[in-house]
């Protein structure tokens, strides 16, 4: 405040609850100019590797052709609509279509032929995303038990081809996003440990807190995962800009947007390291090879 030569705020004891005005303005500013800059770079901070089962359930019932209805099931217990249905007589790509009850699962399509005591398998394949969600981090979904990459995102004429198509299913997970879920396919029909990692939308760390949790100050003693020398010259610009003061270019040194831009462009260079690019055609072999064993006697 003092730099900015808001001489009436000087240099305030509190800011939030603080009634001066540029006090007051300053706070949001800074609070939605931090949520843009949490999404404008994969902050190291904010990166959170999310980890889940996709679980199932082997309940018994019976199905009567053209119905929707699953009757005199065994058991409903943890089924909703994020469960695929399979079994005798259902469909292909059959969800519960409603969340479950008394003995009874209603399905998205109808069966195709009539069972009595047949065991249906309910495999949970939509999951919600975690808390704190921002957008996903490419190339990172894992399926862990058995050590396979997932393959995704499906796009919609991916999603329909391997959904609705004879040729429907293969050792490995497809993924995509889906009405705010995360999708999975095939059916598993088992219990399994996925994982992937996605940015997150806070920036913020509660008072005394290791974890990013919020997207807004809220309390003078939270504190953020930005630099203070980005943060101040962020301050800069954006009181700047509000008044319709002159911020100046990013070719003119010392001015409010080229101090903001040099100390971005830093703190993304800082922010978690860069790997040595080799100028060597291959990289060399760190693992026991025909390179560095001998042709006989193995070294003993």
């Amino acid at each position: 405040m003092q730099g900015m030569g808001v001489a009436v705020s000087g240099q305030p004891a509190t800011v939030i609850g603080n009634t001066n005005q540029d006090v007051v303005q300053t706070l949001a500013l800074v609070n939605g100019a931090g949520g843009e800059l949490a999404r404008e770079f994969y902050w190291q901070y904010g990166q959170v590797q999310y980890n889940f089962e996709a679980t199932y359930f082997a309940y018994t019932g019976n199905s009567t052709i053209n119905s929707t209805s699953l009757t005199s099931m065994s058991s409903i217990t943890s089924l909703d609509t994020t469960f695929m249905v399979e079994g005798l007589g259902v469909p292909q790509d059959t969800f519960i279509n409603a969340a479950p009850s008394g003995t009874t699962v209603v399905m998205n399509r109808e069966a195709t032929s009539t069972n009595t005591t047949a065991t249906y398998t309910f495999s949970k394949v939509r999951f919600a995303v975690p808390t704190g969600f921002d957008r996903m981090i490419d190339d990172t979904h894992w399926d862990k038990d058995a050590h396979w990459k997932m393959y995704g995102p499906m796009n919609p004429q991916q999603q329909a081809w391997i959904r609705s198509g004879y040729i429907a299913r293969g050792p490995r997970i497809r993924h995509w996003m889906q009405e705010g879920y995360f999708q999975i396919w095939p059916p598993l029909g088992e219990d399994e440990n996925l994982a992937f990692t996605y940015q997150s939308k806070y920036w913020i760390l509660a008072t005394a807190a290791t974890a990013i949790s919020k997207e807004l100050y809220t309390v003078d003693t939270d504190t953020c995962i930005f630099p203070d020398p980005l943060m101040r010259a962020m301050i800069r610009l954006k009181y700047c800009e509000a008044k319709g003061l002159d911020t100046g270019t990013v070719t003119d040194p010392g001015t409010a947007v080229y101090n903001y831009q040099r100390q971005l462009e830093i703190a993304k260079a800082n922010d978690a390291g860069s790997p040595v690019l080799a100028m060597n055609p291959t990289p060399s072999s760190q693992l026991i090879g025909f390179n560095n064993i001998p042709d006989s006697g193995f070294g003993t």
